[in-house]
């Protein structure tokens, strides 16, 4: 893919926790969006994962020892070859030993030269939930943090403080390693359908997965934005997520959301229409039935008519697989709510991972064709154009 970690060279940090058995799988996640990988292992890594293991995942030999060839210095030294240095697994050992700068493994040797040498630092614990519960463990994070490493945050689940997704360590591992041209700003990004009740079971709704969405708020997160994400699917690591379920759920909640926002891209396939409820299940049988639909406001309206200044971009989906059509209709959008652009694109890539899209301005219609994650990357681009031409 490469999209969120082109051209970045990352170092890797293993140590002694179980969750080193997810190393492999990370360091490929990795590689696949762009990052050249070196791993950097402890002894007791090495006991949990074989270093063949993870030679063949990074495609590079593995440190497994600090000698005269100095690797510390050559991989996160101040000319050093790593953009930025990842340790994970984490444990309570070696944060702890971070926070005191004491360097008896190669990780722990890396971390403080990558500190010195003002090489991102990003760190995912993971360990038993009493132990990440600990006050010198977590004085130990705050002090790290207050050096500007960055904490993926565990999953605690079972008693234990489980290593992040790959996910959530890709995320924040672009998020530190780029140049956050997004850093400072406020982004709202609503994602996936809204559904329209019928009845108590029974919902109106439509084919969008969200991915696109989530693509958005993840591509400018790793811009470096505070990103909050209106969606209906659960929690994300890289946004502050608000549960909508309705058309008017996700409006009023984005009216909220963009009092301090400094953009809204609006990328849910919000329902054209609802329906009033029915208080009970609707009775199953032959007889045929009519709803009556009434159609719903509008949420970039909406949002335009709270926020005249803000930032807004839209989405048009179309079904009629005709390109001047689609981008009649996306500049009659732009125009009506004066947006800053639209990406309009076929309905046929709903729920696909790939995609094909047109980004609308007023005097320009430029085509994307990739993964959705890489269309996120480019509408996170293009914003950062548009926001900074405001500034």
């Amino acid at each position: 893919m490469g999209e969120l970690l082109a051209d970045t060279n990352v170092a890797l940090g293993v140590t002694g926790s179980i969750a080193a058995v997810k190393t492999v799988e990370l360091a490929h996640e990795l590689r696949r969006h762009g990052a050249s990988v070196r791993a950097v292992m402890t002894d007791a890594a090495r006991s949990i994962v074989h270093p063949w293991a993870v030679e063949f995942a990074t495609d590079s030999d593995v440190v497994t020892e600090i000698t005269g060839g100095v690797e510390h210095v050559d991989l996160c030294g101040r000319d050093g070859w790593a953009d930025v240095f990842v340790v994970a697994p984490a444990t309570a050992n070696t944060v702890g030993k971070v926070a005191a700068a004491v360097d008896d493994s190669p990780v722990t040797t890396c971390a403080t030269t990558a500190l010195g040498a003002d090489v991102p630092v990003v760190v995912a614990p993971a360990m038993h939930e009493p132990m990440y519960d600990h006050p010198g463990v977590l004085d130990a994070i705050d002090r790290v943090e207050s050096w500007g490493v960055d904490f993926v945050d565990p999953r605690v689940e079972e008693g234990k403080a489980k290593i992040a997704t790959e996910e959530a360590i890709v995320s924040d591992v672009a998020r530190a390693a780029g140049d956050r041209p997004l850093d400072g700003r406020r982004i709202v990004v609503t994602s996936g359908a809204t559904s329209e009740r019928v009845d108590p079971i029974r919902v109106l709704t439509n084919r969008a997965s969200g991915r696109t969405g989530r693509a958005v708020a993840r591509a400018c997160y790793a811009a470096g934005a505070d990103v909050t994400l209106l969606h209906d699917d659960g929690d994300v690591p890289y946004a502050d997520v608000v549960d909508v379920e309705s058309a008017a759920e996700m409006t009023d909640a984005a009216v909220a959301a963009c009092a301090d926002a400094d953009a809204l891209v609006s990328a849910a396939a919000i329902s054209d229409y609802t329906v009033d409820a029915a208080p009970e299940k609707i009775r199953s049988g032959q007889e045929s039935l009519t709803l009556e639909l009434a159609p719903t406001p509008k949420l970039i309206d909406t949002v335009r008519e709270a926020y005249p200044e803000l930032a807004v971009v839209g989405f048009k989906a179309e079904s009629e697989g005709d390109d001047d059509a689609m981008v009649e209709r996306a500049r009659a959008t732009l125009r009506r709510a004066d947006l800053s652009f639209v990406v309009a694109n076929d309905a046929s890539v709903m729920g696909a991972e790939t995609t094909r899209a047109l980004l609308v301005r007023e005097d320009d219609a430029a085509e994307f064709r990739g993964s959705k994650l890489g269309l996120g990357v480019r509408v996170a681009a293009e914003l950062e154009a548009e926001l900074g031409d405001a500034a």
